[in-house]
């Protein structure tokens, strides 16, 4: 099982518990690309030109984006 598998199996069981490498790790994983980092916001690109922003939030990610990826 690759790390991406686990990740979003991980994500899906608990959205709450991601962390925020790991969150970072789906995004690519689903081919999203880094576009830019303007202070605690990284901003991504997805595939189709649609463009997401995410936030640290004390080393994990925000349930309601891991959610709205899923």
């Amino acid at each position: 099982m690759k790390k991406i598998d686990k990740v979003l199996a991980l994500a899906k069981r608990n959205p709450d518990g991601v962390s925020f490498r790991d969150f970072e790790t789906l995004l690519v994983g689903f081919g999203f690309r880094c576009d830019r980092q303007s202070g605690s916001h990284m901003i991504f690109i997805a595939p189709k030109g649609q463009r997401v922003s995410i936030q640290n939030r004390n080393g994990m990610a925000k349930s309601y984006q891991v959610k709205q990826l899923l």
